[in-house]
């Protein structure tokens, strides 16, 4: 049964400093997004489950340099939100270590926009 009020997504933020090439940023982007669902699954099923159910929504996002970025990440923290920061291995373009995106959910889509919802997409 569909119901707004129990919409679900999940966020993913991207950092576009790094000029990262199309290969890289997307599988940075799986990376987020995969972890931050099993993070989501293991400590909140039913909003994993639910997300699962209603076909998975999410969005990608975009910011402009690793402060901006953490601070997305602890909003969304303080807020209850599962948030998974990706860090590049350092195998290829980045130096390992390098914080690449964020991952935020999924949850509540009203949730996620407080924190998100002023961010362009990517």
């Amino acid at each position: 049964m569909y119901r707004d009020w129990e919409m679900y997504k999940q966020a993913i933020i991207v950092r576009t400093d790094l000029d990262m090439g199309r290969g890289k940023l997307a599988a940075q982007v799986a990376h987020a997004a995969v972890d931050s669902f099993y993070k989501t699954l293991r400590s909140r099923p039913e909003k994993a489950l639910a997300w699962l159910q209603e076909g998975q929504k999410k969005v990608v996002l975009k910011v402009t340099s690793i402060s901006e970025l953490l601070e997305r990440a602890e909003k969304a923290s303080e807020h209850g939100l599962i948030v998974s920061i990706v860090r590049d291995a350092g195998l290829t373009q980045l130096q390992p270590g390098t914080v690449t995106c964020v991952g935020i959910g999924p949850d509540r889509e009203e949730l996620i926009d407080r924190i998100t919802g002023d961010l362009k997409l990517l």
